[in-house]
Parts: structure tokens; C-alpha cells; sequence
């Protein structure tokens, strides 16, 4: 596996431009199921809707929009439920929000091609990209975030990801919208998680687009003793990080408050600052 070298420098959807390496972006979380693990899950369209606006508010780059738990010991639901669900938030916030970027949270392939249908815009998978997934993101020219699911060391987790990404280059989605995930808290230890957040200039070097999501997750509670609704400064101090080895997005139910993480760790690690910025 050798580093790749990116071909194009920004992500282009809906009139914006995400610059890869200019910033850290921040895709804010909206649960459509009322069974989250960090207990901010919601069951109804308007609530979904509410919840969407106000991570926009906050300074959400993207809003990534789920129907199906995925905490530890969850029960998977039937396809057609998560499209109940799911599809008619989605609708809502494209309505309510014609510019956001719409992340969906799915694994399944009809669920992502009636989302996108509906006016999502980008795939977030969390169990990979598979031949199925991979066919409906290109029949629907969709943006591809790509997770890594299972125990793996730094080694293996790079591996996977390098290959799913050169796989979905090879079917014809731009590298510049091939986005990796090293999958923090999904069927890693605490310490293969550590690991992980120690080698993440490693997957940057990749030379793909990077997303981390590192919100509320139980590692941070058994390293800080806090309950999952008291772990913001424990996923600040990895967001901070992670902005300062060059990941591209992160995935946070606390928007407001990483903005500013990643505000002051761009200014530093990055060079970045804020529009009308004055340094007399």
C-alpha cells in the first residue's frame, strides 16, 4: 500500500465548496431513531426537523441524518421502518434548507437511493462500501463517506480503507469525493481506538478526504468516568487533534461547541482565519 496523491482539492455540493486541508468541517448529528445511544434520538419528522436546523445554526457544515441505531447491543430494524422514518425527514429538511449538505447514515442501498431521491446528497456507510453500495452511489453520482467496522489494528484498518477507496475510484467516483473513516468505538477496544486516534497523520497521508467520529463515545467515558450526555470536552480534546493532523470533517453531536474547537485548532495547526480577521 503506497500513499496516493490527491487529484483535486475540494468537494463540491449544492453551491458550496469543502476545501480539503483548508479546515476542519463539521458534520452535526441528526438521529432519527428514538434509541441513540447518546439519548438524543428523535421519532418524529418535526423534531428531526428542529433538531437539523439548529445544528445548521450552530455552524454545521453538513447534516448527517440516521434511522437506524447502531449503538452497542442494538436491534436492527426492517428496511421498510428505517425508510419510514428516514425518508420523510429528509424531505423536510431539503425543504426547510435547499443549501444544507445532507449526509445519510445507511448501510442499505434502497434506503440511500430513496434518501437521495428525497434530497440527500452524500453516503455515510458505516459497515464499508460494498459492490451493492458502491453501484448506488455511482448511479446517483453521490459523494461517498467510507467507515471502517471491526477489531483491526492501525495496519489493518488502513488497509481496508486504501482498498475500498482505490475500488470506489476504479468505479468511477472522483477521488475528491471518496472520504475515509477509521471508525472509532465500532467493534475496536478502547486501546485499538487510542491507537487509532495516535496514527491519524497516517490516514491523512492516504491521500483521501478523512472524516473522524469520536462524539460521546464510550472510550472517552472510560478514560474521563462521565456519563455519555457529559463527555463534550473529552470529544473536544480529540477534535482538537484531529484538526491538528489535517482530518477534513468531524462528525459531532455538539456542534457549537466543537466549532469553536476547530476554530482555534485550525488557527494554529492549519493557518486558518476567520473572514474579517485582523491580527494588529
Amino acid at each position: 500500500m503506497s500513499p496516493s496523491v490527491r487529484e483535486a482539492d475540494a468537494l463540491e455540493v449544492r453551491g458550496a465548496r469543502l476545501v480539503w486541508g483548508e479546515r476542519t468541517y463539521l458534520m452535526g448529528i441528526v438521529n432519527a431513531s428514538p434509541d441513540s445511544f447518546s439519548g438524543d434520538g428523535l421519532a418524529e419528522p418535526a423534531a428531526v426537523l428542529e433538531r437539523a436546523l439548529e445544528q445548521r445554526a450552530a455552524g454545521a457544515d453538513i447534516l448527517d441524518l440516521g434511522a437506524e441505531s447502531t449503538r452497542p447491543g442494538h436491534v436492527p430494524i426492517p428496511l421498510e421502518e428505517e425508510l419510514r422514518r428516514l425518508v420523510p425527514a429528509v424531505r423536510a429538511v431539503r425543504a426547510a434548507a435547499p443549501e444544507a449538505i445532507l449526509s445519510i447514515d445507511t448501510f442499505k442501498p434502497a434506503v440511500f437511493r430513496a434518501a437521495h431521491a428525497a434530497g440527500g446528497d452524500l453516503l455515510n456507510s458505516i459497515h464499508g462500501l460494498d459492490a451493492a453500495l458502491l453501484e448506488a452511489a455511482v448511479a446517483c453520482g453521490a459523494p461517498v463517506a467510507i467507515m471502517h467496522n471491526g477489531g483491526a489494528d492501525v495496519d489493518g484498518v488502513l488497509r481496508s480503507l486504501y482498498a475500498q477507496a482505490t475500488r470506489a475510484v476504479a468505479a468511477g467516483l472522483p477521488r475528491e469525493r471518496v472520504v475515509l473513516d477509521p471508525g472509532i468505538g465500532f467493534g475496536k477496544t478502547p486501546e485499538q481506538n487510542l491507537a487509532l486516534l495516535g496514527a491519524l497523520p497516517r490516514l491523512v497521508a492516504l491521500g483521501f478526504p478523512t472524516l473522524l467520529g469520536t462524539s460521546r463515545k464510550s472510550t472517552l467515558g472510560k478514560l474521563t468516568g462521565r456519563p455519555v450526555d457529559e463527555r463534550a470536552f473529552a470529544t473536544a480534546a480529540t477534535v482538537a487533534l484531529a484538526a491538528a493532523a489535517g482530518i477534513d470533517i468531524v462528525r459531532v453531536h455538539d456542534v457549537a461547541a466543537m466549532r469553536d474547537t476547530v476554530r482555534v485548532a485550525d488557527a494554529i495547526a492549519r493557518g486558518w482565519r476567520p473572514d474579517g480577521w485582523s491580527g494588529a
